[in-house]
């Protein structure tokens, strides 16, 4: 969604990279290209004018004059400026002191607040809790039967004792919700309400009713990311109507603008809290300012990819995983690697998994055209081996190969590739985890110079060059004959010892030398 607005603030930003001091007119031309970007986005046009009037003060002032890099200063600055409009710091759920805790879902119809009652209560599980969804939209067409479809799939409570399609009064079905989870023990009541296509009294007068049955602890305000300037509208007559206490984004993952999820916070004064990032039931997690401006600034997003991994990964697992790395490359099969590919895809898709690692904005053409079905095949193949095949890989032939191809569906050459690749990971895996670090970065700690790295050879040295002149050789080999016939004596007393000490046989020769009275007991 912020594709364009991160390509526009990239390519501003590397003007400014190298310059040992910013003018003013270097300012004025960053904040010009800033405010253009982000009326590019859709960004409220208040929100505008006060993002570009706090940049430009902050970047006129000493942090910057005095800074050893201006460019990145400023990046600093654009980066703390994106968080503040995008709500600061995170905001927690409030929970009631006595169960349940009421959370009530509001917002015009298309905005996803039935798909999202889902998310949030899949997530909210995941947490410890035990939620209930209550269907309180009792308008539109088959919207009971969707949201206990979706309860169903999250694996979360439901509760919709009126069969909606215009049957049934929502604020009824909201009073008794309360008393079936205390009887029930839910701690967590998600109330999903009805919305209209467009601001209207009876939809507000019905929200303001179910708010005053039921008292939630939060009220959550449902907004499709992707409609724009209206947003922002919706939101304030959704504020001065009923009220709410934060905001949902849903839609994150759709290719429109995305400038109206970056005015919400700033023009209502309440913050995200929540954010959905696609179709499945757990792509849905708490929103956080300041990993947003990250991504928008391609600084990356490594909190959320660890908690991914960590939700994702065994510790156990991983720790057999190390000690089988940390014996030889040998030990780490075609199963393990498997089972490392399996646990991967688990977190999610491989392009939004590599979309959270820095710098690789420069690269999302690339990884927008990754095929996930990539991982399948490969899976495939590994699943049509023999278990000793997949043990030991150096036995797959040219027969084996093909029997494999055919089982798997591939070419030949694919699993030859698979077979190669895996031959190479596991040795690099192999090295790292012994210590070695990365092949190709030698000199950096951790990153190809431990110990795992095999030792320089030292060459050994050449013998003593002939002249290639047969007059001066002949020279040579006769005045080396010459020292042969003279004996040690000949010897220079400097080459006759590599610490330079005299000859033996000489004044004051090694073997004259005496040791004083304290050493010679350490001799005997």
């Amino acid at each position: 969604m912020f594709d364009t607005l991160s390509d526009r603030l990239a390519n501003t930003f590397k003007g400014l990279r190298g310059k040992g001091r910013l003018s003013e007119a270097d300012i004025d031309s960053a904040a010009r290209e800033i405010r253009i970007a982000l009326l590019e986005a859709d960004v409220a046009l208040p929100v505008v004018r006060s993002f570009i009037a706090n940049v430009k003060e902050r970047a006129r002032g000493e942090e910057v004059s005095k800074a050893l890099n201006p460019g990145q200063q400023v990046l600093k600055i654009v980066n703390d400026e994106l968080v503040t409009i995008l709500g600061g710091e995170t905001r927690r759920l409030r929970f009631a002191k006595t169960a349940p805790t009421v959370i009530m879902l509001a917002g015009l119809q298309g905005a996803g607040k039935t798909t999202l009652a889902g998310k949030l209560g899949l997530w909210l599980k995941g947490q410890g809790h035990t939620p209930l969804l209550v269907a309180c939209d009792l308008q539109r067409p088959n919207a009971v039967n969707q949201l206990s479809v979706v309860a169903d799939r999250a694996g979360v409570a439901f509760y919709g004792p009126q069969p909606g399609n215009g049957v049934g009064d929502p604020v009824q079905v909201a009073k008794d919700s309360i008393e079936y989870a205390r009887t029930k023990q839910h701690d967590i009541v998600i109330v999903d309400t009805a919305g209209r296509l467009g601001i209207d009294a009876d939809m507000m007068q019905q929200a303001a009713d179910i708010r005053d049955a039921v008292s939630p602890d939060e009220i959550l305000f449902v907004v499709d990311a992707m409609i724009g300037q209206d947003a922002v509208n919706t939101a304030e007559a959704f504020r001065d109507g009923v009220g709410f206490d934060g905001v949902v984004l849903s839609k994150l993952d759709g290719d429109a603008r995305g400038g109206a999820a970056l005015s919400i916070a700033h023009v209502t004064g309440k913050q995200i809290m929540f954010a959905s990032n696609g179709e499945k039931l757990d792509e849905f997690d708490a929103f956080h300012p300041d990993r947003m401006a990250g991504r928008i600034l391609d600084m990356g997003d490594m909190l959320t990819l660890i908690e991914q991994a960590e939700k994702t990964f065994s510790q156990a697992e991983a720790e057999k995983m190390a000690a089988k790395l940390a014996k030889g490359p040998k030990e780490f099969t075609l199963d393990d690697f498997l089972a490392q590919m399996e646990q991967v895809r688990k977190m999610g898709s491989i392009s939004k998994l590599l979309g959270m690692l820095p710098g690789m904005g420069q690269i999302k053409d690339q990884i927008n055209n990754i095929d996930e079905r990539d991982v399948d095949r490969t899976a495939a193949i590994i699943k049509s081996m023999t278990p000793a095949e997949r043990q030991d890989p150096h036995i797959i032939n040219g027969s084996r190969r093909a029997r494999i191809a055919k089982g798997s569906g591939v070419e030949v050459s694919a699993v030859k590739s698979l077979v190669e690749r895996f031959f190479d990971a596991r040795k690099m895996m192999s090295r790292m985890a012994q210590g070695g670090g990365m092949p190709g970065m030698p000199g950096i700690p951790g990153m190809g110079g431990g110990p795992g790295r095999q030792k320089k050879q030292v060459k050994q040295a050449k013998g003593k060059r002939k002249s290639g002149n047969p007059m001066k050789r002949r020279e040579e080999e006769a005045a080396a004959a010459a020292r042969r016939e003279a004996g040690p004596q000949a010897v220079e007393p400097a080459a006759a010892n590599p610490f330079g000490l005299p000859a033996g046989g000489q004044s004051g020769s090694a073997d004259e030398f005496d040791l004083p009275d304290e050493f010679k007991k350490f001799m005997k």
